[in-house]
């Protein structure tokens, strides 16, 4: 089996507020990266990552432009990265990522779903020395001599290359991801990524105790609720 990185989903939101809260989380990582690295998808590429992973999950059109839009003034809100780490039911370790542009909210909406199902917000550094933090790309492919070579002719630094069920899994530094992409298009064409992610990969996982595993289940839907969060990584495999 291969590390276990955290694939993105098809947003399976089926009332008007779950499809809101799905919208609101992509427009706002949009706006701010866009705000931060220029308006152009050609020229930004973690705002043309973004705008696909937006797309991916079916948010429509006139959002994305939208969020766009409101960064060409410069004005708007301020929001700054968040990062909470903790145990979660049966003592699995979590990482929450946010984007917020009230701290104070933020750490009270975390907190209130880590109380509410008995789990325990730790502090800074508490849980991530047990995950890698990685550039993920996974496309479908079953050269990885190829794209390793690809890589390498590009001075891309690669920590891990997979191979398995007709897909390819490049596993690189975060520092080397716009780099990496750019070298993996540029070799391949243009590659419809099933995951193309900066994420927090755990070095080793653990099942979740079947007595857990509802509580497991609610303390992840709570986390997915709060607006101000974006990405949720576990240790559960």
């Amino acid at each position: 089996m291969g590390r276990a990185y955290q694939n993105r989903k098809e947003s399976m939101a089926k009332t008007s507020d779950q499809k809101a809260r799905v919208y609101s989380k992509h427009a706002r990582v949009i706006y701010v990266t866009a705000k931060q690295g220029g308006l152009d998808p050609d020229g930004n590429l973690a705002l043309r990552s973004a705008i696909e992973r937006a797309k991916k999950d079916q948010v429509p059109t006139h959002v994305i432009d939208k969020a766009i839009d409101k960064a060409k003034g410069g004005a708007g809100e301020d929001f700054a990265a968040a990062r909470y780490e903790g145990f979660g039911p049966g003592g699995c370790m979590v990482i929450v990522d946010c984007l917020t542009d009230n701290p104070n909210r933020t750490i009270g909406d975390v907190r209130q779903c880590f109380t509410k199902t008995k789990s325990k917000l730790g502090t800074p550094g508490s849980v991530s020395h047990s995950f890698d933090h990685c550039a993920i790309f996974v496309f479908a492919g079953d050269d990885e001599e190829a794209v390793l070579e690809a890589l390498m002719l590009a001075d891309v630094e690669v920590e891990d290359i997979e191979s398995e069920d007709g897909r390819i899994t490049v596993f690189a530094p975060p520092t080397e991801f716009a780099k990496a992409r750019t070298a993996l298009n540029e070799a391949l064409g243009e590659i419809d990524f099933e995951v193309e992610e900066i994420q927090f990969v755990p070095k080793e996982t653990a099942p979740i105790p079947a007595d857990d595993e509802a509580m497991f289940e609610k303390f992840l839907d709570m986390l997915n609720d709060v607006e101000d969060v974006q990405k949720v990584y576990h240790n559960v495999g």
